[in-house]
């Protein structure tokens, strides 16, 4: 007979995939006959079907308890099932199928699957609390979901009931409902990004970013049940209540506005990619399909961008009432050719102007329904227009004009400092706020037909990841079993421009592996620059080979990553000593 083993964790991401990896390699090695139900949004494994689950007489669930009431386990009544936390697994992978195993038990769907099953228990430090929560990042690929991951371990180790909602690229996962929101203790929202805060409406309610939720988990946690305070809904979504909050807050509304313009840079930049392989200037010619092509990533998803980036940027500033002045402005700044630059001046101006308005105009109460629907949007949409048209306008185009110009000019020298500098930032805080304003840079200048600088930041970003991976294959003596695991993971990531991947080992030695990664990006950043690669999708990793001339020149652009990854793998197998694994 066979053993069914399902593997599931909060987010559907990392963890997930993960421990079907370690187990299949232990069925392997133990000569065991296994079937595999990874649920994970990054493979498309489905659940077995009736057929292949009658074949089975034994099931191992490796899944957290907030998630397994997803699992269906009433499949399994009548069979022999063993449900573990994914921290028993992870602690050690080699003997856990062995111990599972021999803990098989007989299965009821009349009880909770959690009673029901033998399990490791989390320790409980204080009173249990009914905890949910949102993560999200502004590019919604890793942060969010690691930070999940984190949260929902944390929160289990101590005792808590727990549900984290990701608001990550794919749309909202594990979306909570109004009865959990109304049976919540406490709310914890690790964004980066401006989230929707009226169904919080006086709950206790604690916000951080998705980095303090992955780095440093139990001290989030701690401070959430300690500081939480209950949120009053006053029709924003950012409310500030000190100054270090208020600058937090201004990076926080520039990420929403790049996290929704991303999508629409692209898919065009694919767009007019695809185009190209009909030849460089086939779209010319109208009624062909190079041109629909170009037609739909130029001159349409391109033509968005600015309006969407501004928009949204006012639009967390001052939520409903700002969308309509920030997508004028931006549509303005676009027209008038201030780019990028322009459409975040437009959104925060029209941002804060709205939030303004909406807090200082006072009108009968006959009259006050008509406030966020015509007269802020009016008002504001009529005078950031007005100061963009004959104030902000053409100097930021002045300035946009002289960029690009210097970008499009600039020799050699100028372009290995920028690249340098570019891959440098890419690698130093790996997601953080100087990544993201590397990032933010390379994206920004697609607009205006620049591609070298953002092919230079996707080729430093991959570094990080595909580095750690490379120090935990070339000094294995130097790292622990979970480590190697960890840099496997790692190395995958890499590959899809996931530079959090290497978060994990910067987090147990910053001192060695920020420099080694820094290295490693600026040197990828230089040869980048140097060689003058082109880039027209901002995200993908090296998946954006296969859409024909959307990376060019191919081979020496994967020079520039090999060279870079070696670096940084190299040299932190180099830097990090073997006493460290035994401290470990």
């Amino acid at each position: 007979m066979t053993t069914l083993i399902v593997t599931a964790c909060p987010s559907g991401v990392a963890n997930s995939l993960l421990a079907a990896k370690l187990l299949t390699r232990a069925a392997k090695e133990q000569d065991h006959n296994i079937v595999l139900e990874c649920h994970s949004s990054l493979d498309s494994n489905s659940l077995i079907d009736g057929k292949q689950l009658a074949t089975v007489d034994k099931v191992i669930v490796v899944a957290d308890t907030s998630i397994r009431n997803q699992l269906e386990l009433q499949r399994f009544n009548g069979k022999q099932v063993y449900v573990a936390e994914m921290s028993e697994l992870l602690a050690n992978p080699k003997a856990f199928l062995g111990d599972a195993l021999s803990k098989l038990a007989p299965f009821t769907a009349s009880a909770p699957a959690a009673s029901e099953m033998p399990t490791t228990q989390p320790s409980n430090s204080g009173d249990a609390l009914n905890i949910v929560g949102i993560t999200a990042c502004p590019t919604g690929v890793a942060h969010t979901f690691m930070a999940a991951e984190a949260l929902e371990e944390g929160a289990s180790k101590q005792g808590h009931q727990i549900k984290i909602e990701t608001r990550g690229s794919v749309g909202a996962k594990n979306t909570l409902s109004e009865q959990e929101i109304a049976a919540a203790d406490l709310v914890i929202i690790a964004a980066d990004i401006e989230v929707d805060m009226a169904r919080f409406d006086g709950k206790r309610v604690y916000k951080t970013s998705t980095g303090n939720a992955l780095k440093k988990t139990q001290e989030t946690l701690a401070a959430a049940t300690q500081q939480a305070s209950v949120y009053q809904h006053q029709g924003n979504t950012s409310q500030p209540s000190d100054s270090k909050q208020e600058k937090t807050g201004v990076y926080k509304h520039l990420m929403t506005g790049v996290s929704h313009m991303l999508p629409l840079v692209v898919a065009g930049g694919l767009c007019i990619a695809l185009s190209f392989v009909f030849g460089i200037e086939a779209f010319q010619q109208e009624g062909t399909l190079a041109a629909a092509l170009m037609s739909i990533g130029g001159a349409s998803a391109f033509a968005l961008m600015v309006p969407v980036l501004s928009g949204y940027i006012a639009y967390s500033i001052a939520d409903r009432p700002g969308l309509a002045p920030g997508l004028v402005g931006g549509m303005l700044a676009s027209s008038i050719g201030a780019g990028f630059l322009g459409g975040i001046l437009s959104g925060f101006l029209a941002g804060y102007l709205a939030k303004w308005m909406v807090d200082n105009i006072k009108l009968p109460s006959s009259m006050e329904a008509l406030k966020p629907i015509l007269i802020v949007p009016f008002l504001a949409t009529l005078v950031s227009g007005l100061v963009m048209i004959y104030i902000i306008g053409k100097p930021v185009a002045s300035v946009m004009d002289g960029l690009t110009t210097f970008l499009n000019n600039m020799g050699d020298a100028n372009a290995i400092l920028l690249g340098i500098l570019l891959g440098a930032m890419m690698c130093f805080d790996m997601g953080g706020p100087v990544n993201k304003a590397a990032y933010t840079f390379g994206v920004g200048l697609l607009g205006s037909q620049t591609y070298e600088p953002m092919a230079a930041v996707m080729a430093a970003g991959m570094v990080p990841a595909l580095g750690m991976g490379v120090a935990t294959f070339i000094a294995k003596a130097k790292f622990s079993d979970s480590e190697r695991e960890a840099g496997k993971a790692s190395f995958a990531l890499g590959w899809c421009f996931i530079s959090e991947g290497a978060i994990p080992f910067a987090a147990k030695d910053p001192m060695r592996v920020i420099p080694a990664c820094m290295a490693g990006g600026a040197l990828t950043g230089a040869l980048s620059m140097l060689i003058g690669a082109e880039l027209l999708a901002p995200h993908g990793g090296l998946f954006v080979l296969l859409i024909p001339n959307a990376i060019s020149p191919v081979l020496l652009y994967l020079g520039a990553i090999v060279a870079g990854t070696l670096v940084t793998g190299v040299g932190y197998a180099a830097l990090k000593s073997q006493q460290q694994l035994a401290a470990a």
